[in-house]
């Protein structure tokens, strides 16, 4: 039976707080598909499809970058005001969006969808994350990968109705529609968001405690944010998520050339092959944050990489289609499975103080693999004229972060709390 607050106002199910978080990381998460609007923008406007694909490319860069500025204000105000931010600026650039196509304003569209919509996607990233960890102390990593898991399918849900949508109203309705279900989605659920009362625990939180303390418990002091970004392990975890991101967003990014090019695989399985990827990529967020819990977080990102290693090699020698899309969709959970399982980690080693704030400045990270990303993999394209051969460099990457997951361990035990 959940607990009753002091004041004697009746406490907010945690679970729908965490579908409340979940239908914020949803809408936000329609993100990653901007992909299935590139054809029908270029046939309405006379702009390439790189000048279009740069429009994303700046949206993860805004994100990134204001989830480190919403961060502190998630944990000075709460997670309802970031997330009505959030609303505002995510529904407002997605319907300029299309406003921008209909006058054919390339630099309305980077102000819109990039800039607008960037920020409006950091904010709403980094709202739900440590209000659900504060609600599930019991299940840290099962919390977070609740919300991010929410992220990583959203394609699954976004692209059959915005390709409904453009077959029925068309390209430029589309966003406007989308922009106002967005705003009302994530201004409702925003509203219900709140961190419980201090000191609550939910019931037999202190018995799970105890059986996964030796695997989970890691911090010393609570960090603030400015504190935390002075020491090794933030910049090591920092290098760790650039790495992972960077590999895994390159091989997103180009994934139906590069099945095509390497194994001859069909365009239409290549075409079913990204599809799989989007269920990789959102179940990883939810399976290996919970794996997290049990494990320890540490564990689980020495498994990441030992993980990409092995496969970014295998990739580089594989020509069976069948054997690709395995290997794709296995680093695609290592991918997925990085975003979730790092905010319970930044809890595991800089404490609970300021959770969405130092998760925040991590997330520049994201920021800067976004772009560095498949700018990498085209620049190695374009020297070795094959894509396997940026398999190799991936896997050389993963490497220097597998050698970072396991150092960072001897610095969280300087500080652990015994």
């Amino acid at each position: 039976m959940e607990q009753m607050l002091v004041n004697s106002k009746k406490l907010k199910n945690r679970w729908l707080i965490a579908l409340s978080g979940v239908m914020l990381h949803l809408s936000i998460g329609s993100a990653y598909a901007w992909s299935i609007y590139t054809n029908p923008i270029q046939q309405s406007s006379n702009w390439s499809e790189g000048q279009i694909s740069f429009a994303f490319s700046l949206a993860i860069f805004c994100l990134g970058f204001s989830a480190a500025f919403m961060g502190h204000l998630t944990d000075k105000y709460g997670p309802r005001m970031t997330g009505t931010i959030s609303a505002i600026f995510f529904g407002t650039g997605i319907a300029l969006t299309g406003f921008a196509i209909s006058i054919t304003s390339l630099p309305l569209l980077y102000l819109s969808y990039g800039l607008i919509g960037g920020i409006g996607l950091g904010t709403g990233y980094v709202t739900p994350v440590s209000t659900m960890m504060a609600w599930f102390p019991d299940r840290p990593g099962l919390a977070t990968g609740m919300a991010i898991m929410g992220f990583g399918f959203a394609t699954l849900i976004t692209t059959p109705i915005a390709e409904a949508l453009m077959s029925t109203v068309g390209l430029i309705n589309t966003f406007y529609v989308l922009g106002a279900s967005y705003f009302i989605i994530m201004f409702l659920s925003a509203q219900y968001l709140e961190k419980p009362p201090v000191g609550w625990v939910p019931e037999g939180f202190k018995e799970d405690k105890t059986k996964k303390e030796d695997k989970t418990k890691t911090s010393g002091p609570a960090y603030t944010a400015n504190e935390a970004v002075k020491t090794k392990r933030f910049w090591m975890l920092w290098t760790m998520l650039f790495i992972n991101i960077t590999c895994g967003i390159a091989i997103i990014s180009a994934a139906a050339p590069l099945a095509q090019k390497s194994t001859g695989m069909t365009a239409g399985l290549a075409a079913t092959m990204v599809a799989i990827m989007g269920i990789f990529n959102g179940g990883g967020r939810f399976v290996w944050a919970t794996v997290s819990d049990y494990i320890g977080r540490p564990n689980v990102f020495t498994a990441y990489f030992v993980i990409d290693v092995v496969a970014l090699i295998t990739l580089y020698f594989t020509s069976s289609p069948i054997a690709f899309i395995i290997l794709i969709c296995i680093i695609m959970t290592c991918y997925g499975g990085g975003f979730s399982a790092v905010p319970a980690y930044v809890s595991d080693i800089f404490g609970n103080k300021s959770v969405a704030s130092i998760h925040g400045y991590i997330l520049t990270a994201w920021a800067m693999a976004g772009m560095a990303g498949p700018l990498l993999l085209s620049w190695i394209t374009d020297i070795s004229g094959s894509y396997a051969t940026a398999m190799l460099v991936f896997a050389a990457m993963s490497a220097v972060a597998l050698v970072l997951s396991l150092v960072i361990r001897r610095d969280i035990a300087k500080h652990a709390v015994k």
